[in-house]
């Protein structure tokens, strides 16, 4: 079985941020995509779910953004919204920063939802028990900028403050809880008249997107609407600013006679212990000893709907990056499963919600792996 790979000449998400500081000038960050120089202020800007062939194939909803078009980055597996968030916050791929998935077991914890920070698929708060500064130990680039005298922003969702994946992963900065397009562009254009570097974050395409799928009427028009975003912080860039856009995934539209019900599925459920993951990119954990039969079944069962793979498969495969921690591994399914096409590995009892959205992601297509990186400078 030939499996996808990442292309090692595409830049990843993760070289994005550090390489916007050491356009800054900041001291300890290295260069890792081109970019302008003499960056006086700088700001990462991600938008949730704007996948690269997504905004090419709508580009005339959104002027602005295709006349910034540059690169083509990649975002490797899981291809999911807690990976893409620390890749921006570490500098690092999953397999070094461990936000291996939407939700994925902890030693001793078990199966946490790295969104909600709670155990999957319900449960108690459980920041107490995993910390998440311990959970993801690394020094965030934030942290790392702001050591050094820059003045760092994070301008997110006022919702997110404080929450476990912030904590995990975005820590380091001054938190600016915003509500709306009008005071996320203007923190971000305040940061920036600062000289100091900021990270802003916008949800709502990508929710579109699962609600009625990338491509529908009211995704176009929210296209429309980051589209209006971004022209308003481009118009507000100050010398030498900087505003790099990107995303965390693309998205891409569930064919219902093409999806798999695993928990209708009793074969799926077989030596089975616990289920992570998401509807593209299952991480399945497996009873002991009963690794070789899940993995025959699933790859039986599933066929060509999906990639069915081992632990070290998937990482000899370079899925997670080139390093994988040893504490990392254990986090990553005994089996990985990652939908081809337009299938879905769906758990209609255990997550209702999340099985009925249309539109989904995590997978290693490039539909979902590959995301633009937009430049404006001034």
């Amino acid at each position: 079985m030939e499996l996808p790979q990442l292309d090692p000449a595409i830049p990843h998400l993760a070289d994005v941020t550090p390489s916007v500081l050491a356009a800054m000038g900041v001291a300890g960050f290295e260069p890792r995509i081109p970019l302008p120089a003499d960056v006086a202020g700088a700001c990462v800007l991600l938008i949730d779910g704007l996948g690269a062939e997504l905004l090419d194939a709508y580009a005339a909803d959104a002027p602005v953004l295709a006349g910034l078009r540059g690169l083509t980055l990649q975002v490797g597996f899981p291809s999911t919204t807690a990976a893409g968030l620390a890749a921006v916050g570490t500098g690092c791929r999953s397999g070094e920063h461990g936000l291996v998935g939407l939700s994925f077991r902890l030693p001793d914890i078990g199966v946490i939802n790295a969104l909600r920070w709670r155990p999957h698929p319900w449960g108690q708060d459980l920041r107490d028990s995993a910390v998440p500064e311990e959970v993801q130990p690394r020094a965030t680039v934030f942290e790392r900028a702001a050591s050094t005298g820059v003045a760092v922003s994070v301008v997110s969702g006022a919702q997110f403050s404080g929450s476990g994946l912030t904590r995990a992963v975005l820590r380091g900065g001054r938190y600016i809880g915003v509500h709306a397009l009008g005071d996320l562009a203007a923190a971000v254009r305040t940061a920036m008249a600062d000289r100091g570097f900021c990270y802003g974050y916008h949800a709502d395409l990508d929710l579109v997107g699962h609600l009625h799928g990338p491509g529908s009427a009211a995704w176009r028009l929210q296209l429309r609407q980051v589209d209006t975003l971004v022209e308003s912080i481009v118009e507000g860039l100050p010398s030498g600013g900087l505003l790099a856009v990107v995303a965390d995934h693309g998205m891409v539209t569930l064919d219902e006679a093409d999806v798999v019900d695993i928990d209708a599925t009793e074969a799926l459920r077989e030596g089975v212990d616990v289920i992570g993951g998401e509807v593209r990119a299952r991480h399945i954990y497996t009873r002991a000893g009963a690794v070789e039969d899940v993995l025959a079944v699933w790859r039986e069962m599933l066929g060509d709907r999906a990639w069915v793979v081992s632990r070290d498969e998937a990482i000899a495969a370079g899925w997670f990056g080139g390093r994988v921690s040893d504490d990392i591994r254990l986090r990553i399914g005994d089996v990985v499963a990652a939908a081809q096409g337009a299938s879905g590995l769906l758990r209609r009892t255990v997550e209702p919600v999340e099985s009925s959205l249309v539109g989904q992601h995590g997978s290693v297509t490039d539909a979902e792996l590959k995301i633009p990186l937009l430049l404006a400078h001034r």
